[in-house]
């Protein structure tokens, strides 16, 4: 299939939502702001909003919190942002941490170059850009021009390039856009010949790329929806567009006619002659193809389980490779014959082994294979029969990306870890020969950290791994200050990754320790693993979560009231269920854009797609009770109980995860008896759910959360 040029993958991914010194007591400030005045917040008026569940009453006295268009709801929001930026700006040292946070943000970044004809093509960024800008070279050591730079598509940078497909000739450039961070997608077209963007302008597309085909491209998108924000997306089709016509000429290549909620994605093939669909309720996937240059074109649908994932990876050899979890948790690949589609014509090329297939690439009519082991990626070169050449050598334990195609021996990868900032390297699959290319310069030493990985039990004995990463020298005194982050869900694996923003370095240079843990429910070790963190089993990822915290208590690290706890979207409610659970263990807690209402978080956007990891409040009596027993929103405490500082953060664009979990949560936990400790809500305008957002954005929005972090754990940098 034609370029993504951020994942190299064929398809646009479907997730919703993903990785010291001594110090003296001077450093740690006994008590932090956890004694504070009480902090008077809006009045929030309640409504008697009462829903049935199979007999059982359950009020919602925020429901008009809802209507995130309302001028009530405005009014809310504009009183919260200025308690919390009142709040968060007489912290003393907000300007240290935002300096620190500028500091290690402003280095040259560097995309993975990727190949179009015989030019090459990446996106840099001079360090401190709000968006990465596209350039082109002719040879690797020619002089470097630039393409496109998306920081002029607005002044504040909230208008991001999404993903990017060329023409199979190479003329032309698809950009698929997105604005404030919202999942609603816009596809510009360039003339790289002319160097002249067109007329043509896609609109209400969304979970889509540009996927080329002669003189236009297919896309995914909705019909226009009542209300942007917040509507249930249903009847997602698929769109093919030719240049130079508006898009009401579009023609419908696939829908499903029986189901609204089904996604269905396309993808083309390098040589344009297979199109394939991927068809989703959310879990796995069937997946039809399109031969053509067959007498009679037409889709047959060769993966017919939507239990099951089906992922195109390539054609070649007269076989359509796919690489499935069916029969095999761990992922295998299947090699389905080219010139015979059916569902019953393949082999098995490469079986499922011990650790998780996590990617798989074509070079040169080879293919690149990664592996997860214990979270960290392994590399290796396969043959044209699927047998292993060798092993690909990375630098250390870290992720790992490729960018590579069919036609050429030339393969580049990037690299990454906790504190090793993503280099380039080129790869020559015949010599088997890795070269750096490119390698940042950033304002941290990376031999100065540690970076250890550790394994613990959690409640039912099940050993959980995690990564520790803190300064040499760091005294293992039973109180460090610790930084807790998680995920635990829809089978996403948390690679280790460098990220100047997440991870808090200016708490780890003062002695503190970041842990990122690798919980049930994602996709470390596979469906199994996945599976154990779902709907009934869902309570296994707040344990895992937990125990993480009692274990760094135990081995002598920290103590109560010295860990902060941190995730985002899916580990947003991860984060309001285990202060709910174990308020006594955390110091401050911050979940951003969390799942916070699980009985209603279906009816929004797509949260009807999260079904099959959540279940549904209205699929039975047993899974309404067991959503309820753990929804952050409806187990807040209200008996005195002490809760740690709470900063809830959300963004007035989220339409993925809407405004309104956070809002309806926060406004509850400010009317709960929870103690004196604040409990804010930070609200980013201009901005969705986290991808696609202006560093600008990210520096202000980090700087907040350590900012706060920092003083509520007694940390002062």
């Amino acid at each position: 299939m034609h370029n993504n040029a951020e994942s190299g993958n064929f398809f646009t991914p479907l997730l919703i939502m993903k990785k010291t010194l001594i110090m003296c007591t001077a450093l740690l400030v006994a008590g932090g702001a956890a004694a504070q005045s009480k902090i008077s917040y809006p009045k929030a008026k309640t409504v008697d909003t009462v829903d049935d569940y199979f007999g059982t009453k359950v009020a919602d006295p925020y429901r008009w919190l809802e209507d995130d268009n309302s001028e009530e709801t405005a009014a809310w929001v504009k009183a919260e942002n200025e308690i919390t930026q009142d709040y968060l700006k007489k912290i003393p040292f907000r300007d240290k941490v935002k300096a620190r946070l500028t500091e290690l943000a402003n280095y040259a970044k560097m995309g993975t170059p990727f190949y179009v004809k015989d030019k090459i093509y990446y996106f840099y960024n001079d360090g401190l850009q709000n968006q990465s800008v596209l350039y082109v070279k002719d040879k690797l050591d020619g002089e470097a021009r630039m393409v496109f730079d998306p920081n002029t598509l607005s002044q504040d940078g909230t208008v991001a390039l999404q993903s990017l497909n060329f023409s199979k000739d190479g003329r032309y450039a698809a950009y698929t856009i997105t604005r404030n961070g919202s999942d609603w997608n816009e596809i510009i077209v360039h003339d790289l010949v002319a160097d002249k963007m067109l007329d043509d302008h896609i609109v209400w597309a969304k979970f889509t790329n540009a996927q080329w085909l002669g003189d236009g491209f297919f896309y995914s998108a909705y019909d226009k929806p009542e209300d942007a924000k917040s509507s249930k997306n249903e009847w997602h089709k698929v769109m093919y567009h030719k240049l130079g016509t508006p898009q009401e000429d579009d023609y419908l290549e696939f829908r499903s006619y029986d189901d609204p909620l089904l996604f269905n994605q396309v993808g083309v093939d390098e040589d344009e002659r297979f199109v394939f669909i991927l068809q989703s309720a959310g879990e796995g996937n069937a997946l039809f193809v399109k031969d053509l240059k067959s007498i009679n074109p037409h889709y047959v649908k060769i993966a017919q389980d939507g239990e099951f994932a089906f992922d195109p990876i390539g054609v070649d050899n007269g076989k359509i490779y796919v690489m499935t979890n069916q029969n095999a948790p761990c992922y295998k690949v299947l090699a389905y014959d080219a010139n015979n589609l059916s569902p019953k014509n393949f082999t098995e090329f490469i079986p499922e082994k011990q650790w998780v297939l996590s990617g798989i690439q074509m070079s040169n009519h080879k293919f690149i294979v990664t592996y997860d082991r214990d979270a960290s990626t392994h590399a290796y070169l396969y043959d044209r029969n699927g047998k292993e050449i060798n092993e690909i050598k990375l630098p250390a334990l870290g992720s790992v990306g490729f960018s590579s195609k069919n036609t050429r021996s030339e393969v580049f990868y990037n690299f990454t870890s906790y504190t090793f900032p993503s280099t380039i390297y080129s790869y020559n699959a015949e010599t088997g020969e890795s070269t750096p290319f490119f390698q940042p310069k950033v304002a941290l030493n990376p031999e100065d950290y540690v970076t250890e990985q550790v394994f613990y039990p959690s409640k039912d004995g099940t050993k959980i791994p995690m990564f520790l990463i803190y300064k040499k020298g760091m005294k293992k005194d039973g109180k460090r200050p610790v930084f807790l982050y998680g995920y635990g869900g829809f089978n996403v694996s948390m690679n280790p990754g460098f990220s100047y923003a997440r991870t808090p370095f200016a708490m780890i240079d003062k002695g503190g320790i970041c842990a990122y843990t690798n919980l049930r429910g994602g996709g470390e070790y596979g469906e199994d693993w996945h599976k154990a963190g779902t709907k009934m089993q869902k309570q296994n990822v707040f344990d895992d979560f937990i125990a993480a915290a009692e274990w760094l208590i135990a081995q002598g690290y920290t103590k109560k009231g010295k860990i902060a706890c941190n995730g985002g979207s899916n580990g947003g409610l991860l984060v309001g269920a285990v202060v709910n659970q174990r308020p006594d263990l955390w110091g401050a807690a911050v979940p951003q854009v969390g799942v916070m209402d699980m009985l209603r978080y279906h009816l929004f956007t797509i949260g009807w797609n999260w079904a099959p990891d959540y279940g549904r409040s209205d699929d039975s009596r047993e899974m309404f009770e067991y959503l309820k027993g753990y929804s952050p929103l409806h187990t807040i405490k209200n008996d005195g109980t002490p809760y740690p500082p709470i900063m809830v953060t959300t963004s007035d664009h989220d339409d993925r995860v809407v405004p309104a979990h956070s809002f309806k949560y926060a406004a509850q936990l400010q009317a709960s008896n929870t103690g004196n400790a604040v409990k804010l809500i930070r609200i980013d305008v201009n901005a969705g759910h986290g991808h696609g957002k202006p560093m600008s954005k990210v520096i202000e929005e980090y700087t907040d959360i350590q900012s706060f972090i920092m003083y509520n754990l007694g940390v002062k940098p």
